[in-house]
């Protein structure tokens, strides 16, 4: 089911795409083994954890916006590749809260990796497609010309398979820095994981809301800022961009959803004696009968 909230006059869904299972070492970079061990107890015995592949669907303005598609249902053809417990499950989910592919008027990926819009497209009768039919799929230039344009150390998480049917459709819409594409909805440029990373905030009636991409891959790294996944490809910027939005998620109250946390990945930082601390949210619901925030 899925993880509705409400921000303002907007109704928010957190739904999952599956869960794959990342080198741990990876994903805390250069701290130690013995220091973060002991905030991951679920660790396989190839010493990867669990990852959570959540999307968030905006719903108000009288439009329906996607916020990351995860990995889709072509990489999960090859269970045994990149630790893949199960993905592919976002359009079903999407289907089970009321939300046929068809609805969806804009969808927004934070970078180009695989885990992030592999379920831009889909298999259709031996042919690629795209997965929102009727979706603008908002993307910023400067990632979609490294994505288009990989490199010896890129071209193993920018997938052609997962943009190019976009392009040959006439659906992609390139845009440049921070872009309201609602308003009260906005992609925010946040640099770091790559160049061009973004992350998405929705602001009504006073409530705020923060999408974050790949500032964080465990809740630790939002309480430890200095602890930067090997993944990203400009560490010290990483590193400045986190602490700007942790501050301002902070100072603002926000709701944070992550995608790759424990789904649904929802919650908010607070100070504990000077010390942030993430805490989960209870507050939303597993859904309902209209699809609506209760």
């Amino acid at each position: 089911m899925g993880y509705w909230f409400r921000i303002g006059d907007f109704d928010l869904l957190v739904v999952s795409d599956g869960v794959i299972r990342q080198d741990a070492g990876a994903t805390f970079g250069l701290v130690p083994r013995l220091m973060w061990e002991k905030y991951v107890p679920d660790i396989d015995e190839k010493y990867r954890l669990p990852v959570g592949l959540n999307s968030l669907l905006i719903r108000g303005g009288g439009k329906t916006v996607l916020v990351d598609t995860g990995c889709g249902d072509k990489v999960s053809r090859a269970p045994g590749a990149m630790g893949i417990e199960h993905t592919g499950t976002l359009i079903g989910n999407l289907r089970a809260e009321g939300v046929a592919p068809e609805d969806v008027d804009l969808v927004i990926n934070s970078h180009l990796h695989f885990d992030h819009c592999g379920g831009n497209t889909f298999v259709d009768d031996g042919k690629l497609r795209p997965a929102f039919p009727r979706a603008r799929y908002v993307i910023q230039k400067g990632e979609w010309e490294a994505a288009t344009h990989p490199n010896d150390r890129t071209r193993g998480t920018y997938l052609a398979e997962n943009i190019e049917p976009l392009d040959d459709a006439g659906l992609v819409d390139l845009v440049e820095g921070d872009t309201e594409v609602v308003p009260g909805v906005r992609m925010v440029r946040a640099p770091g994981h790559t160049d061009d990373h973004v992350v998405v905030e929705v602001e009504s009636g006073g409530d705020y809301a923060l999408y974050i991409g790949e500032l964080s891959q465990h809740p630790v790294q939002l309480e430890r800022l200095a602890w930067i996944s090997a993944f990203d490809t400009m560490p010290l910027v990483s590193l400045e961009t986190k602490k700007r939005f942790v501050e301002k998620s902070i100072e603002k109250d926000a709701t944070i959803v992550s995608v790759h946390h424990e789904y649904p990945g929802v919650g908010r930082l607070r100070l504990d004696n000077g010390k942030r601390k993430w805490e989960e949210t209870s507050n939303g619901s597993a859904g309902n009968e209209n699809g609506a925030a209760l």
